[in-house]
This record gives C-alpha cells, sequence and structure tokens, in this order.
C-alpha cells in the first residue's frame, strides 16, 4: 500500500507511545525487582567471562555493561536507561522530528538491554512483541522528517519514495503472525475449554487482573459465552488471510474485526500494554484516504468512471460478498450454529475433531507462508515501478541505493520470522530452507522475531487459584497482606491498571499455578519481607502506611492457596468469594534451616554484597533525586500523568499549528497564471499553466 503515509505516521506515534508505557511501568518497580534489596537483583546477571568487549556484548547484547563507565551499579543503569526510555518515547510521540530511525534504535536497544536482565518478571509475550516491533520502526521512520501537509504532493504512487512501503509490509506480516498463531494454539492445545466453546464462561474470574467490567461479563449467558468464542475463532484464525487482501474493504473490514477483539479485551482485562501494541500494529491494514480528514482530501468530488472500472469495482463488490458469505457459511458449518427463535439464544457447538484440524492445519500453515511472500513480491514491484517514476539521475541513484537496503532488509526479516511462524506446525518447521533456520539461528538472541501463541489453555477451570501471604509476631496471630492489584480481599473491587504492569502480581499469578518450588522468586520474596526491605514491600503496597508491618518485619511469614470465585449478583459489598485449598508456603522466619535450603537450592543466596553505592557521583545522585520525586505516585497515576501531558501538549500544537504554517504560502503561487489576460486565448494559455503545473 503505498498511499499509507498517514498509517505509517500513525504506527510511529503509537510505538513511541507504547515504549513511554512499558518503560515508564517498569522504573517504577526497578528498586524492588532488580536492586540490591530486591527478588532478583540485576548484578548477579552480567558477570564478565574474560571475552572481549565486542564479543561479550553480541552475545549478551545489553548498554548496562557501560554502567560501571557512568558510575552506576547495574540496578541503577537499569533506572537511567528507562528514564530515557520514557523521555524518548514522549518525544517522538509528540515531536515529529523525532520520529527519527536513530530514535526508535535507541528505544529498541534499551528496552532489549533491560530484557537481558530483567529474567523471570520480563520473559512476558509482550515483552518479546514490543522488541519486535520496535525494531521494524527503525525500518519504518524516514530518514527526513515528511514535508508539511500543506507543501505535501497530492500523488500516490508517482509520488511516495519507493522504499516507503516495504518496511510497513513487514507490521502487516506480524499482525497475520501474531493473531493467526493465538488463534490456532487454542486448538492445537487440545484445552477443553476451548473446543467445547466455554473458555468464556471462566476466562473473566481466571484471568491475571480482571476489571470490574468483567464481573458483569462473566455473569452473560452462557449461550453468548460460547458464541463469543466461536467470533473469537473467526476473528483470530480466518479473518487474517484478509489482511493481505487486494480489496481495499476487506482489508478494513479485517481492521475493525481486529479492533472490536481488542477492545472489548481492554475493557474485561488489564493486559498492560499488550492491546495497545497489537492495535497500533493494525494501522498497517489502514490507508491515506481512510484517515484522511483534511477537507478536499479525504471526500474529493469522483469524476465519472468508465466502463472497465465500474466492470472491476462490479467484480471486487461480488468478491467481497462471496468472502463474507463464505466465512458465514464456514462459521456456521464448523460450529454449528443454530437459531432458537423461541428462547431466543444461539446453539453452538465444534463439529470437527482435533485431527481434522490438525490436518487442515498441515495443509493452510505452508500456503500462508507463500501467501505472505507473494504479497511481499508484489511491494517489491510496486516499489521498483515507483523508482522507474523518480526523475534525476542523483534523485534515481539515491533512491535506488534506500531501495536496495531496505528492500534486503525486509526481504531477510521476512524469512527469519517463517522459523517462529512454523513452530505453529512441527511438520511445515522442517520442511523449510535450512538457510532460514541458520539466519535465525544468527539472530535469534537479539530477539527479531518471534513465535506467539496468547491464551493457549484456560487455567482455573475449578476456581481461580490465588495465593494469600501472612504475617505474624508470635506464629499464632496472622494477618493477611494485600498486594495493590491481585485478588485478594474479597470486598475490594478489582483495579484499573492498564497500561501499568505490576510485574509482581503477574507472577503470583502463576505461582498460584502450581508449587511454590516451580516459582523460585518466591522464597526471595519471603526473605525480603521477613528482612523490611522497604523496595519490595512498595512492590505490595505503594503506601506504607497499608502495609500491615510497617512499623516492624514479621517474626513468620507463610503463604496459603485459596480458590476464589466471582460473587453472584445480588450479594452485598462482595465481588469475590473463596475457599482455602491448601498451605501453599510453610511458615518460616529468618534463620529457619528450611528457607536456608531453598536459598540455597534456588542459587539465592547472597553470597558477594554489593559494594556501597558511591555518592560523589553527579549522575548517581541525579537518579536518586527523581526517585525521590516520583516515589509517593502510584505508577498507574504516573502513566495516565503521561498521557494526560501527551495529550495536553498535542493540543496546544494543534492550537499552534495555523500560525506556524499560515495558508498564505499557498496562495502566492496562484496569483501568478491569473496575470493573464482574461479573454481570448490568453485564457487558454493560463489553462495550460495550471495544467503543465499540476502535470509537474
Amino acid at each position: 500500500m503505498a498511499g499509507s503515509r498517514l498509517p505509517r505516521r500513525l504506527f510511529l506515534q503509537g510505538v513511541a507511545a507504547v515504549y513511554m508505557f512499558a518503560f515508564a511501568s517498569l522504573y517504577t518497580q526497578i528498586p524492588g525487582l532488580y536492586g540490591p534489596e530486591g527478588l532478583l537483583p540485576a548484578r548477579r546477571t552480567l558477570r564478565p567471562q574474560g571475552k572481549g568487549r565486542w564479543r561479550q556484548l553480541w552475545e549478551t547484547p545489553t548498554l548496562l555493561w557501560e554502567a560501571p563507565r557512568l558510575g552506576l551499579d547495574t540496578a541503577q543503569g537499569l533506572e537511567l536507561l528507562s528514564l530515557l526510555g520514557t523521555l524518548l518515547g514522549l518525544g517522538a510521540l509528540l515531536l515529529r522530528r523525532l520520529r527519527h530511525p536513530l530514535v526508535y534504535l535507541l528505544l529498541w536497544a534499551a528496552y532489549l538491554s533491560i530484557c537481558q536482565v530483567g529474567q523471570v518478571f520480563l520473559y512476558f509475550q509482550w515483552d518479546s512483541l514490543l522488541l519486535e516491533t520496535g525494531f521494524l520502526a527503525v525500518l519504518v521512520a524516514p530518514l527526513r522528517p515528511p514535508p508539511d501537509r500543506k507543501q505535501a504532493p497530492q500523488g500516490g504512487l508517482a509520488t511516495a519514495s519507493p522504499h516507503e512501503a516495504l518496511p510497513f509490509w513487514l507490521v502487516r506480516w506480524l499482525l497475520f503472525r501474531l493473531m493467526f498463531a493465538s488463534g490456532v494454539v487454542k486448538l492445537t492445545s487440545r484445552c477443553p475449554a476451548w473446543w467445547g466453546l466455554t473458555a468464556l464462561t471462566y476466562h473473566y474470574e481466571t484471568q491475571c487482573l480482571p476489571t470490574p467490567a468483567a464481573w458483569l461479563a462473566h455473569h452473560l449467558p452462557v449461550w453468548l459465552h460460547k458464541l463469543s468464542v466461536v467470533a473469537t475463532f473467526l476473528i483470530e484464525i480466518a479473518v487474517p488471510p484478509l489482511f493481505f487482501a487486494p480489496i481495499r474493504r476487506l482489508r478494513l473490514a479485517a481492521f475493525y474485526s481486529q479492533v472490536l477483539l481488542q477492545v472489548l479485551i481492554i475493557i474485561t482485562g488489564n493486559y498492560n500494554f499488550f492491546n495497545l501494541l497489537t492495535l497500533v500494529l493494525t494501522t498497517a491494514l489502514l490507508d491515506d484516504q481512510h484517515l484522511a480528514t483534511e477537507p478536499g482530501r479525504g471526500h474529493r468530488k469522483k469524476a465519472p468512471a468508465s466502463w472497465p472500472k465500474a466492470l472491476l469495482a462490479v467484480l471486487s463488490l461480488l468478491v467481497e460478498l462471496a468472502v463474507y458469505g463464505l466465512l458465514a457459511c464456514g462459521t456456521s458449518l464448523y460450529f454449528g450454529l443454530e437459531v432458537d427463535w423461541e428462547q431466543r439464544f444461539i446453539h453452538s457447538k465444534t463439529t470437527f475433531t482435533f485431527h481434522q484440524f490438525s490436518q487442515w492445519l498441515k495443509t493452510v500453515t505452508l500456503p500462508t507462508m507463500w501467501l505472505g511472500a507473494a504479497s511481499l513480491a508484489w511491494e517489491l514491484l510496486a516499489a521498483f515501478w515507483r523508482w522507474t517514476r523518480v526523475q534525476g539521475w542523483l534523485q534515481k541513484l539515491w533512491a535506488v541505493v534506500q531501495l536496495c537496503v531496505l528492500g534486503s532488509a525486509t526481504v531477510a526479516l521476512f524469512t527469519v520470522s517463517l522459523v517462529p511462524y512454523s513452530y505453529v506446525e512441527p511438520g511445515t518447521h522442517g520442511r523449510l530452507w535450512t538457510g532460514a533456520h541458520r539466519l535465525f539461528g544468527a539472530v535469534e538472541h537479539l530477539q527479531l522475531a518471534n513465535s506467539y501463541g496468547l491464551f493457549r489453555r484456560m487455567t482455573g477451570l475449578g476456581g481461580r487459584p490465588e495465593v494469600v501471604l501472612e504475617g505474624s509476631y508470635d506464629g499464632s496471630h496472622w494477618t493477611e497482606v494485600e498486594f495493590m492489584y491481585k485478588p485478594g480481599n474479597v470486598s475490594r473491587p478489582p483495579p484499573l491498571v492498564t497500561p501499568h504492569q505490576p510485574r509482581l502480581d503477574w507472577q503470583m499469578w502463576f505461582a498460584a499455578l502450581g508449587p511454590h518450588t516451580h516459582s523460585p522468586w518466591f522464597t526471595s520474596l519471603v526473605l525480603r519481607l521477613l528482612q523490611g526491605k522497604e523496595p519490595v514491600i512498595r512492590l505490595l503496597q505503594n503506601d506504607p502506611i497499608r502495609y500491615p508491618f510497617h512499623k516492624q518485619p514479621p517474626t513468620y511469614l507463610r503463604a496459603q492457596r485459596y480458590k476464589y470465585w466471582f460473587s453472584q449478583p445480588g450479594e452485598q459489598g462482595r465481588w469475590w468469594r473463596r475457599q482455602w485449598v491448601e498451605e501453599f508456603f510453610p511458615a518460616v522466619s529468618l534463620g529457619d534451616p528450611a528457607l536456608e535450603t531453598l536459598l540455597r537450592q534456588f542459587g539465592l543466596e547472597d553470597r558477594s554484597p554489593p559494594r556501597p553505592r558511591g555518592s560523589g557521583g553527579v549522575l548517581p545522585q541525579a537518579l536518586r533525586w527523581v526517585r525521590t520525586q516520583l516515589a509517593p505516585l502510584e505508577a498507574p497515576a504516573l502513566l495516565w500523568g503521561l498521557l494526560v501531558a501527551a495529550g495536553a501538549a498535542g493540543a496546544v500544537q494543534a492550537l499552534l499549528a495555523p500560525q506556524a504554517a499560515p495558508p498564505a504560502k499557498e496562495e502566492k503561487h496562484r496569483p501568478a497564471p491569473e496575470k493573464c489576460e482574461p479573454a481570448g486565448p490568453a485564457s487558454e494559455g493560463c489553462s495550460g499553466t495550471r495544467a503543465s503545473q499540476r502535470k509537474k
């Protein structure tokens, strides 16, 4: 799609906003997660192996190797990268000149650097998705800022830079891989809830951090839940091939279906920046005509179409209707849709078997790769055609250099991405070209392409498992320790924290699914709370007064496993019901042999205490001052404050834009032809002048 200047700008702004949220959210949690007194101190992950500087950087690509040169320890280096990333993201969101490849390269390098030491708290698919999307933004961002809208040419293919659409096509391919794989893994996992179309009867109360709207959604009729699962399969499996449809309206229909799914997920669940990032990816399905808001730009008066164009329009409409009819009939057939008009609901059930689906997946996986290759080939041909229209030998030479570089990068990244995409079907994975495997292996540690598959299995079918910490001074009277965001107190409503991700709360959700030995970091959490470490306490309660042991650390600590369910309508003052299941972690105290054994078993012993932080450096002092100023703010408030500030700055820019770019410039060029004589042959000369100017 050559006419995608506005979608590309929207994509770059969206990526900048997501980076801003991701860095700011992580910044608030660094002391408790990775500081010297945190759960998993980052300094333990970076230990020089005696290798050369560049080899060390290539094998473990992180800028934190340079932190000691700045007088910083690893945790302070993380804080510096997070602050710089937040500011760069905010700047790129607001200022067009900062949407430069170098800025996005710095953002990507900073986030990759953090992920190298993030350990289990950054092992999420959306972190990988942000890295892959962020690297694509490096290629999509223009080397020079585009001209002002008033000075921009009005052409389409003839005026677009030859290479512009190529990297942006990779965004569409990434969106396809994300959605198609996420739909497929729900069925290849053999999860009975997905196959029985009952997943959403459990999802709203068993997801990590539900919202108040999830309580309402949970109590919708079962038939509507099952129909929603059918719609999810339709949107995630059947619709994504339409991303590459040559008919514009089919792509727009696919766009709105994806937006609908992501908005509903945002309303009912706190999934940090993941859904926002997915919405950013959907901009690759748009074009300038759909986004144009300038008068006369998106709604020009159309000239009468010639009969070939009219015939093509009719054929396109017939193809559209055929596609919609095929989707409707296929959905009705494979999910047994039947309307019960008397009771006013729709029956649905899965009418195909796992074997049939596996055979279908074997049949279509390789063709979807060829579909992507054919679409990319078309983009390459269109780019070459646009290059032939470039005027001037110097401009033509520069254009072909850009086209060769970005074209090669696009083809290489597409080839690399085929390897993780093929994981959805093992047979196809083994049939891939060996060169693709070698290329992927060479850059795998940079996370330029990743495999995806969200909501693979539905957990908590018999009730939502939840771990509740309890502390005591005497071992007899126990007090529950509340977290800010995860369920605990049955009378507290679910919070709204998007786009913040409280990473400890998320890991507590995973820990509840198995024994505590599967989550070694939990033993470190118990140790830090027994020691009364404030950075870790702030992960549980940002306001220390709300922490029941803020005056003195508890002598004993233990954890219980409960099962939680949403309350029923009519239960006043209660959002949850719960039932005790078993002891999750035994009662321990400092110096307890059982605790010491677990710390030694998991390698959590602090054998090499950190050196005291120097206070003489300007940079460490500045980081501590910033931390002191921002510490009282809860993370969601900080993130929403950034968003409000960005919105206010954008509004000011919009108000000042007419003063910065007055329309008088355009009028200066138009009176010149009108100085010709208004009658006779001279008027034809003026018309000829205008026509020649339009051609130019």
